[in-house]
């Protein structure tokens, strides 16, 4: 399945990754990307291999790295996955909520 960033997903994923040039290095970014590139390539041949979400019915969880997950549905209809947003871990969940509508 072809897998895209919605606007939202990929703004974050713009300012996480300057956050982390910014205040980490470029070796940290690239070591983000490469598990990002990693987690996507799973996700697109195996949709399923990610827990769903206990809340948001057809929303799978897909964990990056401690402090970084992301959410994605399968529109099946289009053959595709779209990962909704980004999302770090550390802020409370109810800040989530309002992205997986």
């Amino acid at each position: 399945m072809t897998v895209f960033l919605s606007p939202l997903a990929e703004q974050k994923l713009v300012e996480l990754t300057a956050y982390l040039l910014e205040h980490w290095n470029k070796k940290v970014k690239d070591e983000f990307v490469e598990k990002l590139t990693s987690k996507i390539n799973q996700i697109s041949t195996q949709p399923f291999s990610c827990p769903q979400s206990k809340s948001q019915k057809g929303i799978f969880k897909c964990v990056v790295t401690k402090q970084t997950t992301f959410y994605y549905r399968i529109v099946k209809i289009k053959n595709v996955i779209e990962i909704i947003t980004f999302f770090d871990t550390r802020q409370h969940p109810n800040r989530l909520k309002k992205h997986l509508k």
